[in-house]
């Protein structure tokens, strides 16, 4: 029963494989943005991209996301959805269940996170060292065995559980604002919901998205911390708290249409699966 939404998702590849492409491209320069010093601002990092990689450039790291995300998100919104049922029976509220998928989607989540920093932090004055999410899966193995595919978990986990504790909260409740009562939310509802939503997970996740971002790029050309406690003590003596909101921008610019066409699909699917046929 737990993975009783899974196959829904499943059917959802096409979709993400466009809402991947706008994904990456912003979480792109999001990434670069909070691991590396070199740009000067958004549009630094935009010009000096395109010269020295191309046009492709921006889509570095995407093969893999495109791949895995069906299965992440099913798992995301498959816990969910369970825990959303079995809680709302035992009488607990939104933020626990959501805390529940969140976990369950960490397993999933931490080492396709990985590959796509890696890959997305390679530029060519710098060398390629990873030639593609196989070889980078590979050699991340050779070089730090199965627990290198999970550096940067914890810092994952102190940004996705609480924050999807706020994810799934104000879709549910704004959703139940814009609904009367005793009805299915339109289009409308879910979309300005899950919006907001994915905004206000975002700028509560930033901070902790710098971190685990620097942790990531440990042994893959990046600098050296030896842990979550280090890389936050270290980045603010060198860089201040303004560290902590790279990317805000770009995430917030970025989670608004993302996360309301992800929670359309989810509540379309859902329906489609659920309602009965009509005679």
């Amino acid at each position: 029963m737990f993975f009783f939404y899974f196959k829904p998702h499943k059917h959802i590849s096409l979709h993400q494989i466009h809402k991947i492409m706008f994904f990456l491209a912003v979480s792109f320069f999001d990434n670069r943005f909070e691991t590396q010093t070199v740009y000067r601002g958004i549009f630094d990092c935009v010009v000096k991209t395109y010269t020295h990689e191309g046009f492709h450039g921006f889509f570095k790291g995407m093969s893999f996301p495109v791949v895995s995300v069906a299965i992440s998100n099913a798992v995301a919104f498959g816990s969910y959805s369970n825990a959303l049922d079995y809680l709302t029976r035992s009488g607990y509220n939104n933020s626990e269940q959501s805390k529940q998928s969140s976990l369950t989607a960490l397993f999933v989540s931490a080492p396709i996170d990985l590959v796509k920093v890696r890959l997305q932090n390679q530029t060519k004055s710098g060398g390629n060292k990873y030639r593609g999410p196989i070889h980078c899966i590979a050699v991340i193995l050779r070089e730090d065995g199965v627990k290198g595919l999970f550096r940067g978990m914890w810092a994952l986990a102190l940004r996705d559980v609480p924050c999807f504790g706020l994810y799934f909260l104000p879709y549910e409740l704004i959703c139940r604002m814009l609904t009367e009562k005793g009805k299915q939310p339109g289009n409308t509802a879910v979309l300005v919901a899950g919006g907001v939503a994915g905004v206000v997970t975002w700028a509560c996740a930033t901070p902790m998205d710098v971190v685990k971002a620097r942790l990531q790029m440990c042994g893959g050309g990046g600098r050296m911390y030896s842990g979550v406690l280090n890389c936050i003590t270290v980045s603010v003596r060198e860089e201040g708290m303004r560290v902590f909101f790279k990317g805000l921008l770009l995430n917030s610019v970025r989670a608004f249409p993302v996360n309301a066409v992800t929670f359309l699909s989810f509540e379309m699917l859902l329906r489609a699966m659920t309602d009965s046929p009509q005679d």
